[in-house]
């Protein structure tokens, strides 16, 4: 590509991601082990098992998690959801926005750097995979530099081989969360006539995977993922942050450990603890410099963190120039937990659990649903009698299959003629309904209606009675 003239050309700083005229410059980042990258990986391996795992393992008969938007069904731990919780919904949303942004404000983005799929699979997946199949990573980017040659085509080949495989492993886990991985079983094994576009969408969702991983990358975290967007607004000088230490560092100047002898004595002027080798920003993996204070890019992966603690340990400076931190104690102040977005967040949780339980514990087994046919609001029958045409509307929430039928004992002489047969069967979840005629004495009615009530029978026993209006003319 040829030179950028100098009117193109921004002095003004660009994401990390970016050179300055709007190239994309690949990051290389080095892998610096340490205590948090131990942990890291361990969590993250737990989360990779707990991610593949929660659409199979199945709690109550549901999956652990499942978000089917085309049966409008939602599975939680052995919760299951419908349409018709629009409060249970309403609530737990609400409890996840107030945990959220709970922890942003105690534990800055840990979130980002522990526990997000994107950085979990990428960091201990497909970079992992690259490193083992193209080399370490200067090796990486002197080959890609490079011309094109044998060993760059195969090496480049086996790669995306693997991400390939890798990719679609993980798209069809992907789509396992939205339509149960019984479904996707059936979908794999049947007829590829049967299912075409079904593999139109693993096609699909294997490719932007790929891309995602393989391509775009931590621009994910620093373009597109709104939640580093909004830390600015969730963060605040008490929370906890990955920080250089400027008091301690500055001013940083390469040297050697004579020079550093020599500074300890008191022979010449000392320097601050950082030697300026570059190695908290060769680490990164979205490219910042952790040392130019908090930015929008740092997702908090501690590696900045391994680098430095092990350059400190050769030139036997304490640990901690970076280090998990906050503003205040940064500026000698200490951090404060309690303050009065904490506590604010804390009670709005709390809330929103508490009405959320109130709630599951005291929801019915049956979602019942009354409501009139379409049409003509009544009808009067040649022997005399009225007739409004019902449908009832039955939601099974009980965890068992089961039945129910109807009854109508209000008013007396009333009667009910289903069209259809019962008692009506129902699966665990399933909701049905049932079309009635109920009939009654046009004498019953008062300014042209009666409240009639119904009682429904249930195959476990359990009855339930509803009261709903029968209409009919005035009298005059």
């Amino acid at each position: 590509m040829t030179d950028v003239p100098d009117i193109l050309t921004s002095p003004e700083d660009v994401l990390t991601t970016l050179h300055s005229d709007g190239r994309r410059r690949w990051i290389y980042p080095t892998l610096s082990p340490g205590r948090f990258l131990s942990s890291r990986r361990v969590v993250g391996w737990i989360l990779i098992v707990a991610y593949l795992a929660l659409p199979i393992v199945r709690i109550n008969g549901h999956p652990a998690v499942l978000l089917d938007l085309v049966h409008r069904e939602f599975a939680f731990f052995g919760l299951v959801f419908y349409p018709t919780d629009t409060l249970l919904l309403m609530v737990f949303l609400i409890g996840m926005i107030a945990l959220v942004v709970l922890v942003t404000a105690l534990l800055g983005r840990v979130w980002c750097g522990w526990g997000c799929p994107q950085t979990v699979y990428l960091e201990f997946v497909f970079r992992p995979l690259e490193r083992l199949i193209e080399g370490k990573e200067h090796v990486r980017k002197r080959r890609d530099e490079g011309p094109l040659s044998l060993e760059k085509a195969w090496r480049k080949s086996v790669k995306w081989g693997a991400f390939t495989v890798v990719s679609a492993l993980l798209a069809h886990t992907f789509v396992a969360y939205f339509v149960g991985w019984d479904q996707l079983v059936t979908w794999m094994t049947g007829d590829p006539r049967e299912h075409w576009g079904f593999f139109v969408l693993m096609g699909a969702t294997t490719g932007l995977v790929l891309f995602d991983f393989g391509i775009f990358r931590e621009q994910m975290c620093t373009i597109t993922c709104p939640y580093a967007r909004m830390q600015s607004v969730l963060l605040d000088p008490d929370s906890l942050i990955v920080s250089y230490d400027p008091g301690r560092g500055e001013p940083r100047a390469r040297r050697s450990k004579m020079r550093m002898a020599e500074e300890a004595d008191g022979a010449i002027p000392a320097q601050g603890d950082c030697v300026d080798c570059g190695a908290c920003v060769r680490t990164c993996p979205t490219g910042i410099d952790i040392r130019e204070g908090l930015q929008m890019e740092c997702i908090a992966c501690t590696q900045c963190i391994d680098a430095c603690d092990t350059i400190m340990d050769r030139i036997g400076k304490p640990r901690g120039l970076i280090d998990y931190t906050s503003e205040r104690a940064l500026a000698g102040i200490p951090t404060r937990i309690v303050r009065a977005r904490t506590v604010l967040y804390s009670v709005l949780f709390l809330l929103a659990v508490s009405a959320f339980t109130t709630v599951v514990i005291s929801r019915d087994a049956y979602d019942v649903n009354i409501g009139r046919v379409s049409g003509d609001p009544y009808t009067l029958l040649p022997d005399g009698s009225l007739a409004n045409r019902l449908r009832f509307r039955v939601r099974n929430q009980t965890g068992a299959s089961s039945s129910f039928e109807v009854e109508v004992t209000s008013p007396t002489g009333a009667s009910l003629r289903a069209v259809g047969t019962m008692p009506v069967p129902l699966e665990d979840g399933e909701m049905k309904r049932l079309e009635t005629w109920v009939l009654v004495n046009p004498a019953d009615l008062t300014d042209g209606t009666v409240q009639a009530e119904f009682r429904l029978v249930f195959g476990d026993g359990t009855t339930e009675s509803f009261t709903f209006p029968i209409l009919g003319p005035s009298r005059p």
